[in-house]
């Protein structure tokens, strides 16, 4: 089966360049497109504990994911259509994005001890609810 569209869940991390490398060669053969989405981090309980002083703290924090997506748009050796940053539940705009940008296939990394192990438990609500296929890459 050949997948037209292609999401990757990825997190500020190194192990996100191996779930791009995942969706290259899957998506090249056809020239499927890639869309990649992340979540922000959230500076609330920051902003909180020095409110005056970080207040710009979201929009920093967002500049520096969107950054990181870019290198990783850059490095990926093939066109990324589109960056998405999320911030709440990601399961919930991984089934947004599928819907709105006709993705055929979700790619999500496996492990447990970071970031990425909150994609791995949304996968769980991804796959139950998901009308696309959806891969889980061991990380």
């Amino acid at each position: 089966m050949s997948y037209r569209h292609v999401l990757v869940a990825v997190a500020v991390t190194p192990e996100s360049h191996r779930l791009i490398e995942k969706a290259v060669s899957i998506a090249r053969p056809t020239g499927g497109r890639i869309t990649l989405l992340t979540l922000a981090a959230d500076p609330e309980l920051y902003n909180q504990l020095a409110a005056p002083m970080l207040e710009n703290l979201r929009d920093l924090m967002r500049e520096e994911t969107q950054l990181f997506l870019d290198e990783l748009a850059a490095r990926a050796g093939y066109p990324i259509e589109r960056t998405l940053i999320a911030s709440g539940e990601v399961s919930e705009h991984i089934l947004a994005a599928c819907e709105e940008y006709g993705v055929d296939l979700v790619i999500c990394g496996n492990h447990n001890h970071t970031l990425l192990s909150k994609v791995t438990c949304s996968a769980r609500r991804v796959v139950a609810s998901s009308r696309v296929d959806v891969l889980l890459v061991p990380l």
